[in-house]
């Protein structure tokens, strides 16, 4: 009878760590069903005109109705999306190692970049038009310039932020300064850097949409475009799908990245 006892508390124990380990998907995954059973209830009775906002079901029939002309604007959209994040984040961090190495760039250069974060950069997407043209490298460049301050704020911020009495215990013990950055300054950036990373993939999918709203013939911001010049309004939500799907799976790269990174830095 104890040994039932036991078991039947080890189960419950074991039951309870695996609905943890669920808890962080399964949560975030049963409030979207619930927002869209709620949008597809209140579609139905307030008998919501579809031009208006469509019903989730009219979503998703458009969807796999269009599927193939949806996946084929995908494509040129997430090429571009993930090739300008990728850039804007070399850049961002080269940019922001040459930051902590110089004060005195530091001080020149950091001050005016945070300023220009105040500028609307989608109020300059006609200037990279003038300078660019109206091909593929306008919108990537747009994209990166868009996603590039995220990044090089926060690693310099991270860089520059590390404890003053880490950086003293190293140089007491004779540490170079390359081995002060690999051993002290840059593990405790990580944390900084994939945040601005984090960020940077959002506004990499807002460059490249934007971009796509005035050059592009291809896309899925021209085809939000053309679906709202034909009051198609279940298919721009469709496409708004596709894009959360590819801005999720960048988001989830970037976790993995961050994942490996820390543990590679912990067993160093």
């Amino acid at each position: 009878m104890t040994e039932m006892v036991q078991h039947s508390s080890t189960g419950s124990k074991r039951f309870r760590a695996i609905l943890m380990q669920l808890r962080p998907i399964a949560l975030p995954i049963a409030t979207a069903a619930a927002v869209v059973y709620l949008w597809e209830l209140l579609t139905k009775f307030f008998a919501i005109r579809e031009v208006i906002v469509p019903a989730p079901t009219a979503i998703m029939e458009t969807l796999g109705r269009g599927f193939a002309l949806i996946a084929r604007h995908a494509v040129p959209t997430a090429k571009e999306a993930f090739l300008a994040f990728a850039i804007a984040c070399a850049l961002g961090i080269l940019s922001a190692l040459l930051l902590s190495y110089s004060r005195l760039l530091r001080e020149c250069v950091l001050p005016n970049l945070i300023a220009l974060q105040f500028v609307p950069k989608v109020a300059l997407a006609p200037l990279f038009i003038i300078w660019f043209g109206l091909g593929t490298e306008a919108r990537l460049i747009f994209a990166v310039f868009i996603a590039f301050f995220p990044v090089m704020i926060s690693t310099a911020a991270g860089l520059t932020s590390t404890p003053p009495e880490f950086v003293r215990l190293g140089r007491a013990l004779t540490a170079s300064k390359s081995q002060i950055f690999l051993v002290i300054r840059l593990p405790a950036a990580i944390p900084f850097i994939f945040s601005g990373m984090k960020i940077a993939a959002t506004m990499t999918m807002i460059g490249v949409v934007v971009g796509e709203f005035i050059t592009a013939k291809e896309g899925l911001g021209y085809l939000i475009l053309f679906a709202s010049s034909r009051a198609e309004t279940s298919l721009i939500f469709a496409c708004l799908i596709i894009l959360c799907a590819i801005g999720l799976v960048m988001y989830g790269m970037v976790l993995a990245l961050e994942k490996l990174t820390t543990n590679a830095f912990r067993t160093t």
